[in-house]
């Protein structure tokens, strides 16, 4: 309690004489002659202008504010660069930072350091947007990063994250880069309100990373939609997935994941609504998947998957499996294919719903004879397959499908 005391003591103190730092345009001093002699929790603001100082070094705790500012990097440096733990970057618009094949140079980076807050920017072609290494309690908020770049090797990732851990993603705005969010062993964070679209690769992409939560963002029209692999402990909830269309592009990617819970998303207009390989112990819950090419695609390798209580609706094809071996269970699903009947009216259909059609199985197998899809021979094989099942994996089924879509 003492040692508790002395410290808040000392932050009083600190912040009770703590000065506010004005830089003008053309002026003295300068933003880095501000920063130089500025005290610890010193404010410094920079107003109204366009700023082109290169490289800028936050190296003590600050306020560092902007008013309309513009940090110019004239495609050559990186913008700013945190080497101190308790800065505030609010309010600036950051533009042109270098772009390398060596050196991952960013409109904003912090290096080994905790409890810094990126709140308020634009940053505009810039290699790297918002970039973390080895970071802690750290918070990203309503900032927006926009990439011009066209070509992945000429552009990096909005908001990168690496080795961090307590981090807050919330209320950003991320285009055109090559990975919206890109995180790679961060742990206990939490991604939430973002707006990822029209990026080049993944909306999110998300590798060796646990225990995170990503909630309530959207992810549209990006070019491979959104992957997440190699962790345990992902909680995904009440995120939409639209629009991610290509040969290679899903909704969401889920490889090599365990011991979590995809609950309350909605997947719309997605190539592959989700594509899950080497999963093992999710629940999947109250999501909606709706006018996808594929609902899910689920492979032989995937085990102990709980499809509960979603909604399949306007799919060309609900489910689709590359085995015959299943290992994962479905139940209480709403199916619009589904044709059976409520004898006993209990809201649960009296016969079983197999939701993998054989056109889906001859497709998994032979993509190409996706060109026979709305045949009369297609329909007919289908008809034949539910009253004869013979190809289709018999334990992949809903014994207890609703008749009515879940109230999500």
């Amino acid at each position: 309690m003492k040692s508790l005391c002395t410290f808040l003591l000392l932050l009083l103190q600190a912040t009770s004489f703590a000065r506010v730092i004005s830089v003008y345009a053309g002026n003295h001093p300068t933003i880095k002659e501000a920063i130089a002699s500025a005290n610890d929790f010193d404010t410094v603001n920079v107003e109204k202008g366009l700023f082109k100082e290169g490289n800028i070094v936050i190296d003590k705790p600050l306020y560092f504010s902007g008013n309309h500012t513009t940090l110019d990097g004239e495609n050559k440096y990186e913008i700013i660069s945190v080497t101190s733990s308790h800065v505030t970057i609010d309010g600036f618009t950051i533009i042109n930072s270098g772009v390398s094949g060596m050196v991952d140079y960013a409109g904003i980076k912090v290096k080994n350091k905790s409890h810094v807050v990126i709140t308020n920017n634009t940053l505009k072609n810039c290699f790297f947007g918002i970039y973390l290494q080895q970071a802690g309690s750290c918070i990203i908020r309503n900032n927006k990063v926009t990439g011009i770049k066209t070509e992945e090797q000429q552009s990096g990732n909005g908001i990168h994250c690496w080795k961090s851990a307590k981090l807050l993603i919330e209320g950003n705005t991320i285009t055109g880069q090559r990975d919206g969010i890109y995180f790679e062993f961060v742990t206990n964070s939490v991604i939430k309100n973002n707006f990822s679209h029209n990026n080049l690769r993944y909306g999110l992409h998300f590798m060796f990373s646990n225990d995170d939560t990503y909630l309530s963002n959207r992810f549209e029209n990006n070019g491979a939609g959104v992957s997440v692999m190699f962790s345990h402990g992902v909680h995904m909830y009440y995120n939409r997935f639209y629009n991610n269309w290509g040969d290679s592009a899903y909704g969401i990617l889920l490889k090599e994941i365990s011991d979590s819970k995809i609950l309350y998303n909605q997947f719309e207009n997605n190539t592959s609504a989700i594509y899950m390989e080497g999963a093992s112990r999710v629940q999947m819950s109250m999501n909606l998947f709706k006018n996808n090419g594929w609902g899910i695609k689920i492979q032989a390798s995937c085990m102990d998957i709980n499809v509960h209580l979603n909604n399949f609706t306007g799919n060309t094809f609900d489910v689709s499996t590359n085995g015959s071996l299943v290992l994962n269970s479905f139940n209480h699903n709403y199916w619009d294919k589904y044709e059976g009947y409520d004898l006993n009216k209990d809201k649960m259909g009296d016969v079983p719903f197999h939701p993998v059609s054989l056109f889906a199985t001859i497709i998994e197998n032979n993509p190409p004879a996706i060109f026979l899809f709305r045949s009369f021979i297609t329909a007919l094989m289908d008809k034949t397959e539910k009253l004869l099942p013979g190809i289709t994996p018999k334990d992949l089924v809903d014994d207890n499908p609703y008749m009515q879509p879940v109230k999500l």
